[in-house]
């Protein structure tokens, strides 16, 4: 057994974040397990033609860690994993990573007050605190299609690309219509005889203010003093400024939805295509999305729009919802991760044995600040329920959680306790008010369902208000909102 005081699960943007605030800190004596052989996370492992941010790049990046040279407004998947791959150097964390190493679930000793992390290979580590920055997009959400394994040729998940399979010439079906199709399927039609695509629901597509950085701006950059700094901050604030429509203070998501509609129009003559492109909910009540090429496509002569569903897979095509065959020598799902449903993958045990994936199905996903659960001392997801945004860069909720969790590892260690976990009202209090904020916002009233929420019809994921008030409520430690347990208590002697 691996002995450490912390250990952080993941190398992504979390993950690197938590391990660069701990040396900031002072703090040497952890470990991070990743099961891949490199840093990234999911900039490593998505590597579909055309995965690229949404969010642009001088803000999708860590504020301590700035980057002069990115190449356009919205960097790609090669650029942002080659930034990870270059902070991870300069910042020394690599030492600290135990490659190859596949974390399967995790038990708190409430005896001796300390977390066992068991791995694939049997191998198992123990620590005082827990930190999970798995994210939540690196469980594909692949349907269940009856007749999928009778399909003889390649079939994948856009999030498990398989570059061996060249589609030069071949009749290829696209199975969904998120965010990574619509970045896959305009170089995908360019390849193929003949490219399906299967709709469920159209997305809200907007119209990507995306170019090449000019060198000047760059040089800019480089030299002057404060101008990157002073950048970064007015693209935040532009980009906060979009929660005012998402959270129902402003009504100009007609605005928004207007200029979707307008570029739908221009892009696509063809009324009936138009329509089935044309969403039926609110702008904002699904993920919204950026593309120029993505309507584009539909008006290929070897491009085809199904919105008739998928009712079958056969050896060779699939059968649409009125049984009409389209024939297909590749198949690729774009259909998502699994997000909330994601604990469900989590063999977690807390205080008492409590199962958290148990928990979660039965009480719904709820913790203290989008970090802690209530029977799992001194645990801590990044990027937790309801910290997830439609508006601004998650990288700037990281930043804050990493913060909050040293700063808790503070207080335990000047209160000399080793255990730390949100009281239960503590944490009923925070899911009250957050539930309150997201009924009344356009994810629940815009009139679809979507990922955001949970089996029960509750939004679990996004944080309903703006970042700044993140920022502000997860500043500080609040002691009372805590149970402290000292070396000498097991679980019932806490002390509040």
């Amino acid at each position: 057994m691996i002995t450490k005081d912390i250990i952080i699960i993941g190398t992504g943007f979390a993950g690197m974040g938590m391990a660069m605030k701990l040396r900031e800190s002072g703090r040497e004596d952890f470990t991070i397990l990743e099961k891949a052989h490199d840093v990234g996370g999911t900039w490593r492992d998505n590597t579909y033609p055309g995965c690229e941010c949404d969010i642009p790049s001088h803000m999708y990046s860590f504020s301590y860690e700035l980057n002069t040279e990115w190449s356009k407004s919205f960097s790609g998947q090669q650029e942002i994993w080659a930034y990870m791959r270059k902070v991870a150097d300069d910042q020394g964390i690599r030492p600290y990573i135990d490659f190859g190493v596949e974390v399967t679930g995790a038990t708190w000793d409430e005896d001796r007050q300390r977390w066992t992390v068991n791995t694939a290979s049997g191998e198992t580590y123990e620590c005082r605190v827990l930190v999970a920055g798995v994210g939540g997009l690196h469980i594909p959400n692949i349907p269940e299609i009856t007749g999928a394994d009778t399909f003889a040729g390649p079939i994948f998940h856009s999030a498990r690309w398989d570059h061996s399979v060249d589609l030069t010439g071949k009749k290829v079906v696209v199975i969904g219509t998120g965010a990574s199709a619509i970045q896959f399927v305009p170089i995908v039609a360019e390849q193929v005889s003949q490219l399906t695509v299967f709709q469920r629901t159209p997305p809200w597509v907007l119209p990507k203010k995306d170019k090449p950085t000019a060198q000047w701006r760059k040089t800019v950059f480089e030299k002057v003093p404060g101008a990157h700094r002073a950048y970064r901050n007015a693209l935040y604030w532009t980009l906060e400024s979009r929660a005012l429509g998402f959270n129902g203070h402003l009504n100009f998501l007609p605005i928004a939805e207007r200029i979707v509609k307008g570029h739908l129009k221009k892009t696509v003559p063809d009324a009936e295509l138009r329509a089935k492109l044309t969403p039926d909910y609110r702008l904002g009540c699904k993920r919204v999305l950026q593309s120029n090429t993505y309507y584009p496509t539909f008006l290929r002569d070897n491009v085809e729009l199904n919105t008739d569903g998928t009712a079958t897979i056969v050896s060779d095509g699939v059968i649409d919802g009125h049984g009409v065959k389209h024939e297909a020598d590749v198949i690729i799902y774009g259909t998502g991760f699994h997000v909330i449903d994601a604990f469900d993958y989590l063999d977690i045990k807390g205080r008492d044995g409590l199962d958290l994936a148990a928990q979660f199905r039965e009480h719904g996903v709820e913790t203290y600040m989008g970090m802690m659960i209530n029977g799992f001392p001194n645990l801590a997801f990044m990027l937790g329920p309801n910290t997830a945004l439609g508006h601004n860069s998650v990288v700037f909720m990281i930043e804050q959680q990493t913060k909050f969790i040293i700063k808790l590892i503070d207080e335990m260690d000047a209160r000399g306790v080793v255990a730390a976990e949100p009281t239960l009202d503590a944490q009923t209090a925070f899911n009250i008010e957050i539930q309150r904020l997201v009924e009344k916002g356009i994810w629940t009233q815009g009139g679809c369902t979507s990922w955001y929420l949970d089996s029960h019809g509750k939004n679990r994921t996004i944080w309903p208000k703006f970042t700044f008030q993140y920022w502000w409520e997860t500043r500080k430690i609040n002691a009372p909102d805590f149970a402290w347990s000292s070396p000498q208590t097991s679980g019932e002697g806490r002390a509040a």
